[in-house]
């Protein structure tokens, strides 16, 4: 048989090793290469999570899960489907009132002397008008006729996959979460249980919270763009601030400094009333409507909030920054929780 392997030797621990390496290589590209459905998945059960409370609500007033699953799923596409039905045409129509308009706003910005030099020399102006009158501009950004419809059609299919995952998750929540809770020792299951309902129910807290801040600013933007002269665009520019301020942070901001660019190249005064209303709106929502809304969702300090919020985006671009806030919240608990409550206990 001969004399047993060294496992000493050194051509040992180098041929165990590169084994290692390139199994640890191995699954990082396998996790890679499956990256947009793991998206996909985790955009799903936040939005599982987000839909969880509606349930659990119908579910106290005796009404079995199932059914309210079925219930929750067939209202909240039914308002999705009635706001693209009502909203996106209208939407659509003053896009492209906005693009129209759009060169006679760059004239108006020509007026001004530090962007008549700045035009001499970068031809800036002319160049931002050429793009915005071609007729191909939009499809140009998505690589071609051709690219955009492959775009469209990727997005609906994404769509239809997080529609199903969260219809999926949703409905066998408790059915998966006791699953994972039963690997925990018997001796902290129970702990282990509460601690995830609780994750759970941040995450859900967060994520409709969200919405209904992003809900608030949206309706407050229609009311008063409304009654301004730029209100023809009103509910295009509503549905811009609305959407851009589910993202944390800066989210709103961005949305404010739109309307209002939109407003100054139209008419100054208009504008100056813009900022007026968005400054003193954004102190309402900072410090009134948010904290009321996420009272009982998260509990973050202000510098985890932003670091998280950056480390998401740096991820996961806008995605990581709408998942960040819960995800920190979440572990932050955990830290609380356990790792805090362990150190107390020494």
């Amino acid at each position: 048989m001969g004399e047993p392997f060294d496992r000493r030797s050194p051509f040992y621990y180098g041929f165990v090793g590169a084994l290692g390496a390139l199994s640890a290589f191995w699954l990082f590209q396998a996790v890679a290469g499956i990256g947009s459905v793991l998206m996909l998945v985790v955009v799903s059960f936040f939005l599982a999570a987000g839909l969880n409370p509606s349930v659990e609500f119908l579910e106290r007033h005796n009404l079995r899960r199932s059914f309210a699953v079925t219930l929750v799923i067939v209202i909240a596409l039914a308002t999705v489907a009635l706001f693209v039905v009502a909203i996106v045409p209208v939407i659509t129509d003053q896009v492209q009132s906005i693009t129209k308009s759009a060169p006679g706003w760059l004239d108006e910005l020509q007026k001004n002397k530090r962007i008549q030099e700045l035009n001499r020399e970068y031809d800036i102006i002319d160049k931002i008008k050429a793009k915005i009158t071609d007729e191909n501009f939009v499809s140009a950004l998505f690589g071609g006729a051709l690219g955009f419809g492959l775009k469209i059609v990727s997005a609906l299919f994404n769509l239809f996959v997080i529609v199903v995952l969260t219809l999926y998750f949703l409905a066998s929540l408790k059915t998966t979460t006791g699953a994972m809770y039963n690997l925990a020792p018997a001796s902290r299951r129970d702990r282990v249980a509460k601690l995830g309902d609780k994750v759970i129910a941040n995450i859900g807290g967060y994520v409709s919270g969200a919405f209904l801040v992003a809900l608030c600013a949206g309706l407050t933007s229609l009311v008063f763009l409304w009654f301004t002269p730029i209100g023809k665009y009103a509910v295009a520019l509503a549905f811009v601030v609305a959407v851009l301020d589910v993202i944390p942070m800066i989210g709103a901001t961005l949305g404010a400094v739109i309307v209002c660019a939109i407003a100054f190249a139209t008419d100054v005064k208009t504008g100056i009333i813009c900022v007026v209303f968005y400054v003193v709106y954004q102190q309402v929502e900072n410090y009134v409507i948010y904290p009321r809304v996420m009272s009982k969702s998260v509990d973050l300090p202000g510098a985890v909030i932003v670091i998280a919020a950056l480390v998401g985006t740096a991820l996961l671009g806008v995605v990581g920054a709408l998942l960040a806030i819960p995800a920190a919240a979440a572990v932050l608990l955990v830290v609380r929780e356990v790792v805090v409550k362990r150190q107390d206990l020494r």
